[in-house]
């Protein structure tokens, strides 16, 4: 393995909480209070959950080192996915006491697809007749972000310039290719990351710093992975 040093040791390295985390948990702390008394505080209903839908949130921005920015624009204000799922999305605001928006309904029955609307058209008789029975359980349609998980740690060791050269160089190598189906499908798959990647850039970089190079520093490894 290349750019990896492995720590064999114990955990007496770790510290205590600093003061600053202390700070951002103590503000918490209502939220938690209130979302156990009345449950799902707020819902997003309107907008399709992606990189950049909402605007940065904060729970104490000064003190925010780390993560540096909710996934939507306020503490525990929930997103929906429909992008996996639209039954799965309005079961659950219905279930938090939420009305689904009906612009969202109309795009995802009438303009897009989804991912388990691909699944159950991918699915034979016979595993329609074993998901009812439950006899096969854990079946796709049950992950209803689809499952693809971006690893973001490529981000922090090679940074986002490198990581689209890389991925410039195989589109490269695939062009002058007699377009199969397969030449097709990775031509617009890599055209995807790139773009998905510059997306993610502009993203990060409007809520802590910039990721186009390499990371030195421990602290921007975190914010890089674990805030994505």
């Amino acid at each position: 393995m290349r750019n990896v040093t492995p720590y064999t040791g114990n955990e007496h390295f770790l510290t205590a909480s600093s003061q600053r985390t202390k700070a951002v948990w103590a503000k918490l702390q209502p939220f938690f209070a209130d979302e156990r008394k009345k449950g799902v505080l707020a819902v997003d209903a309107k907008t399709p959950s992606a990189m950049p839908a909402h605007k940065a949130g904060y729970i104490d921005r000064d003190n925010e080192v780390i993560v540096g920015g909710l996934q939507t624009d306020q503490p525990f204000k929930r997103a929906i996915f429909p992008f996996g799922g639209l039954r799965m999305v309005e079961a659950g605001l219905k279930a938090a006491g939420f009305e689904p928006d009906p612009s969202v309904r109309e795009a995802f029955t009438k303009y897009r697809k989804s991912h388990n609307d691909g699944v159950f058209d991918a699915y034979t008789p016979e595993i329609m007749n074993c998901r009812r029975s439950g006899i096969i359980t854990g079946l796709p349609d049950a992950y209803g972000r689809g499952r693809i998980i971006g690893d973001y740690r490529r981000v922090a060791l090679y940074g986002i310039d490198r990581l689209l050269e890389a991925k410039h160089e195989e589109r490269v190598q695939i062009d002058d290719m007699w377009p199969t189906d397969e030449i097709i499908r990775l031509r617009e798959e890599l055209s995807e990351q790139m773009r998905r990647s510059r997306i993610w850039l502009r993203w990060r970089s409007s809520t802590i710093t910039t990721f186009r190079n390499p990371l030195r520093m421990p602290r921007r490894h975190v914010q890089a992975s674990y805030g994505s």
